[in-house]
């Protein structure tokens, strides 16, 4: 049976009321496509009967379950490259500089889904800042799905996962094989914490970053909710922090508090502020 039209409005609703996620008109399909499974876990016959459940109360824990559901979790290592490039051979050694009296160093990864993001500042990092490991390096990674969170904090990817992004010497020297599977090494798994945050809500432990990646997660949510997130990072970033945001995004028109530092083919946002400095 097809989502009528009232309940594709309420699951839009909903899903934009609970994590700010809009879901385009004519986005019946994707609805369908990802409750269906989720209605079958749950003993219902139908997308219908599901949202039935959901709008009754009756069952509190469902409402994340749909929240994860609808959740895209996008991912892959040294996505683009070259943010990667940027953090290599410019923001990080910056940053080493002006941090080593203090030796910390602290980087948030929102929207992590199954962790190959900071998995692979992680490798990067040992590979090319050796140093960095004995500092207090915090690297906190959230995302809103407590699915894909426990996968990430596994770090055991199969080999369609390995196969986006990874550099073959990394695989050999970082993950070992198990099954049909790989696990990252528990140092580098050990270099990140895996926690549940909710974008549109609180972020109560988000404080002092010296790196923020909210990369290609705003292109997911409506112009009030960008300008909310974008103001929030920046009152996270500490003084000369630097924000990286998917190719696709950008602070223009949404925050006139960043300015764009450019970096061969791609590049980050600072404070207007830190930059002018």
């Amino acid at each position: 049976m097809s989502l009528t039209p009232p309940d594709f409005d309420f699951i839009c609703t909903f899903v934009r009321t609970q994590a700010g996620i809009v879901i385009e008109p004519g986005k019946e399909y994707l609805v369908e496509s990802r409750l269906q499974p989720l209605a079958r876990r749950e003993g219902c016959a139908s997308i219908e009967e599901l949202l039935k459940k959901l709008r009754s109360g009756r069952a509190p824990d469902l409402h994340q379950k749909v929240v994860d559901a609808m959740t895209t979790n996008e991912t892959t290592f040294f996505r683009d490259v070259e943010p990667f490039e940027m953090l290599r051979k410019s923001v990080l050694p910056e940053l080493i500089e002006k941090n080593r009296q203090r030796r910390s160093l602290r980087i948030w990864y929102a929207a992590c889904s199954t962790g190959q993001e900071p998995y692979s500042v992680s490798m990067l990092i040992r590979e090319h800042f050796p140093e960095l490991v004995s500092w207090k390096l915090e690297q906190i990674a959230t995302d809103i799905s407590p699915s894909v969170l426990a996968r990430a904090r596994e770090g055991r990817y199969g080999q369609v996962e390995i196969n986006r992004g990874l550099p073959a010497n990394y695989l050999i020297k970082y993950f070992t094989k198990l099954g049909n599977e790989w696990q990252l090494q528990a140092a580098v798994r050990e270099m990140v914490r895996f926690d549940e945050l909710n974008l549109m809500r609180p972020w109560p432990h988000i404080t002092d970053m010296d790196v923020v990646m909210i990369r290609n997660v705003m292109i997911y949510f409506d112009v009030d909710a960008k300008k909310q997130i974008l103001s929030r990072v920046r009152r996270t970033l500490r003084p000369g922090g630097f924000l990286f945001l998917g190719g696709a995004e950008t602070t223009l028109n949404l925050d006139d508090g960043f300015v764009r530092q450019q970096f061969d083919r791609s590049g980050c946002y600072r404070s207007r502020q830190e930059a002018a400095a």
